[in-house]
């Protein structure tokens, strides 16, 4: 690694480095989403065509380097034959804050849920009794925890971007350590997945062919129990769930032939 400036960032003030370095001394945080291979390609273009204008951000800990914005940037390059990357080298506290970063391309609901769970499970290796609410500076929302327990433990193709409006109206951070909390999560996903299962059976009586239109039925049922414009719920999580259940199974087809705007 070789520094090529020192300067103070002008918001926080803090000191940090731009960098040259090696492609092969960065790894990245197992908690980083996947590569998107079509992103990917973008970038690769874009930097045989244009050069490599966005230094990627890295932290150091301990002998290791560590990208923690701008890892489609870095496998990039390096598919292009890059040796050495442009870099600014800030301080180790922000290891974790990489769902705030993310510029090449902001994640969807799936993808911010899978990392929230990555970053969990490493939270919870390094230390199991932090109370899970004091780590609420490095997750967005609650929900994309409980989001990608389901899909990461639960059921792999579990559609996080359908439950999400209805999931943030009843989850909360929890006030236990991690140890305790990360059964309750499990709990929860366990809980989500159960309704969708409900969801898909009511999709395949409907005889419907459009996968899309299981986030209807979803919309439905939460409007049957809670109304069309509903902003807070005050149930219990579980109770909330149980009673969006019970409405999805009483929903007919006659509930979508109303005028509404689907495609049926």
């Amino acid at each position: 690694m070789r520094e090529i400036a020192v300067f103070e960032e002008p918001v926080k003030k803090r000191k940090v480095s731009l960098v040259l370095v090696d492609v092969n001394e960065i790894e990245i945080p197992n908690f980083q989403r996947d590569i998107s291979p079509a992103l990917k390609k973008r970038l690769m273009t874009a930097i045989e065509k244009l050069g490599f204008l966005v230094p990627i951000i890295l932290v150091k800990r301990g002998k290791k380097l560590y990208v923690i914005d701008g890892q489609h940037r870095l496998e990039a390059l390096k598919d292009i034959g890059g040796k050495e990357i442009l870099a600014i080298l800030v301080d180790e506290e922000l290891y974790r804050y990489f769902l705030e970063l993310n510029t090449e391309k902001p994640p969807n609901v799936k993808e911010k849920s899978k990392q929230a769970y990555r970053l969990y499970m490493d939270l919870l290796k390094e230390n199991p009794e932090q109370i899970e609410e004091d780590l609420i500076d490095y997750f967005e929302k609650p929900e994309y925890i409980t989001l990608g327990f389901a899909i990461e433990e639960v059921e792999p193709k579990f559609p996080a971007s359908f439950y999400e409006n209805f999931v943030s109206k009843i989850d909360r951070f929890l006030y236990t350590p991690l140890k305790s909390a990360v059964e309750e999560r499990r709990k929860r996903a366990k809980a989500l997945a159960e309704l969708n299962q409900i969801v898909n059976q009511k999709y395949a009586e409907f005889g419907w062919d459009n996968a899309l239109l299981k986030g209807e039925i979803i919309k439905e049922a939460i409007q049957k129990v809670y109304g069309a414009r509903v902003r807070v719920i005050s149930d219990d999580f579980y109770d909330a769930v149980e009673k969006v259940k019970r409405a999805c199974e009483s929903l007919t087809i006659e509930d979508f032939e109303k005028g509404a705007d689907v495609e049926l």
